[in-house]
């Protein structure tokens, strides 16, 4: 257990104060974990990457290697493997001198190493030391490799952070043993909030006993508001305020890419928590090579197709920074069983096409044998699932009993929007996304800008365009704009062509023809020359 000291700023769930202070973006220190439980699902890529993103925009990045027999960060960002347990140092000033240096500019790391042949991970009086020395260490921001496992220590550092974020991929046994990370993080956390009232703690302790290992969140604080009034109220505030983000990686197939949202959408109706979608990365053996070179995918390969998915979480992760002092002001609140069109996630005054679309939606997500149900339903309660969908289908199609319904469930009867919260909460990221990308953007154009492919597609996505939407008013081709983006010269016809591309391309994004066919093209026989 970490010891009974005043909790950092960082550190949240210690006391259940109505508010914690959280570091917004340019404002002090910001600290991210990243877990899941399972190995090999690529906690170290996001990890690695998302502090490449961060330093490279100026912050002061410390990365935290915290897998304890595993630690291996050292190799994609150049940085000599550490030749001591820096969490083992007396002193909470030498911390500073074990932060090694690395060859991405303003990122240092720390590795959380142990002995040869130690298993299992950190030890308390190590894990408290370590949390204890980074709250003095000097950086903007400190990303935690929290390693695998859903033990004490990578639960605790898991919840050492403002943003908590899962990796996972689209197996069955990767998607249960996120959930169970979820499930032993709110339980350690609930504990955590009552450490300083003993007798509740026992009482916890006990009721837990009777219960099965992990019990999911809603169903613990159901039981607790019954048998136990007082500790039912902090286990409803905690399941209010528990809000991990989740990444999907290695997604290959257009099903992978919905997995974040569903996953969600389950969690939030069996666990009782709220799980908000970052997206998917794509398959690419850009990483595989990215590791072979020994640099993160960010330096080595940022066009790649993983490497713009991790730039687009990277920049969702800053965009939901604000957010979370909100959530943790949120009232306590068990959730209750949805109605008719919560189960579909329509509107209340949504057509019968709506309806039709949504139910098959559903249906898709609750599938017989699908990823986002792994261990959390049984066959027999995805049955009772699937009936009360047909149900919603039904009731909703009539018109005689719509009206009914809405009576008997809507007394004011007035139609209102009934979103997805995980929708809701992509929506939202990615409207803050969007604003941050076009900031950044803001500030790389000027008189002498020079455009190339990649500048091209961050302004395109800072508007929030989608390639179909200019081949379609410009009649290039998709494949063509794509080409021009990624620099494929060889998927394109000779400059002459394309430069009337750039033109047309140049005018859908409401920027200078002359100057963008002018540089990219420079850049063009400049890049074919060194290609021979």
């Amino acid at each position: 257990m970490v010891p009974s000291e005043p909790p950092p700023s960082w550190l949240p769930g210690e006391s259940i104060p109505p508010s914690l202070p959280i570091d917004l973006p340019g404002h002090g220190r910001r600290v991210f974990s990243i877990g899941g439980g399972k190995g090999g699902v690529g906690k170290s890529l996001v990890s690695v990457n998302l502090a490449t993103y961060l330093a490279q925009l100026g912050r002061r990045v410390v990365l935290v290697d915290a897998d304890p027999t595993g630690a291996n960060l050292h190799l994609p960002v150049g940085a000599e493997r550490a030749a001591m347990n820096p969490v083992l140092a007396e002193e909470e000033h030498k911390l500073e001198h074990q932060l090694q240096l690395t060859e991405v500019p303003g990122l240092r790391l720390l590795t959380a190493a142990v002995d040869p042949g130690d298993t299992g991970g950190l030890k308390s009086a190590r894990k408290a030391r370590m949390i204890a020395q980074l709250r003095n260490v000097q950086a903007d921001d400190i990303v935690i490799d929290v390693g695998p496992g859903t033990g004490t220590s990578a639960v605790d550092l898991f919840l050492a952070a403002d943003v908590g974020i899962l990796v996972t991929i689209p197996e069955p046994a990767a998607i249960e043993t996120t959930y169970r990370f979820v499930r032993a993080c709110y339980i350690r956390d609930l504990r955590r909030a009552l450490r300083a009232d003993r007798t509740r703690l026992r009482g916890l302790d006990r009721i837990l006993g009777e219960l099965p290992h992990h019990p999911y969140p809603i169903e613990l604080a159901r039981h607790l508001s019954r048998v136990e009034p007082t500790l039912g109220e902090v286990a409803a505030q905690l399941l209010a305020r528990t809000r991990p983000r989740i990444v999907v990686n290695q997604t290959r197939v257009k099903s992978d890419l919905e997995l974040p949202g569903w996953m969600a959408q389950v969690a939030a109706r069996r666990l009782g928590i709220a799980i908000d979608p970052l997206g998917a990365i794509e398959h690419d053996d850009a990483v595989w090579l990215a590791a072979r070179h020994r640099k993160p995918l960010l330096v080595d390969n940022p066009s790649s197709k993983a490497g713009r998915g991790l730039e687009r979480i990277a920049r969702r992760v800053l965009a939901l920074i604000p957010h979370r002092a909100r959530e943790l002001e949120a009232p306590g609140a068990i959730p209750r069983s949805p109605n008719h069109y919560e189960r579909l996630l329509i509107p209340r005054g949504a057509s019968e096409e709506e309806v039709r679309r949504a139910h098959k939606r559903q249906r898709e997500v609750w599938a017989e044998n699908g990823l986002a149900t792994v261990s959390l339903f049984t066959p027999d309660e995805i049955a009772r699932e699937h009936a009360l969908l047909d149900e919603a289908h039904d009731v909703l199609l009539d018109p005689p009993r719509r009206r009914a319904y809405d009576v008997s469930v809507f007394p004011d009867h007035e139609a209102a929007p009934v979103p997805s919260p995980a929708n809701r909460v992509l929506n939202d990221a990615i409207a803050a996304e969007l604003r941050e990308l076009q900031a950044q953007v803001a500030r790389e154009l000027g008189p002498d800008t020079e455009f190339t492919g990649m500048l091209l597609r961050r302004i395109r996505e800072s508007r929030g365009i989608d390639i179909r939407e200019i081949a379609l008013k410009t009649k290039i081709s998709g494949q063509h704009l794509s080409a021009i983006e990624d620099e494929a010269f060889d998927q394109l016809p000779p400059l002459v062509y394309v430069r009337g591309f750039l033109v047309e391309l140049a005018k859908f994004l409401r920027l200078d023809p002359a100057q963008v066919g002018r540089t990219y093209l420079r850049r063009a026989k400049e890049l074919l020359e060194l290609r021979g």
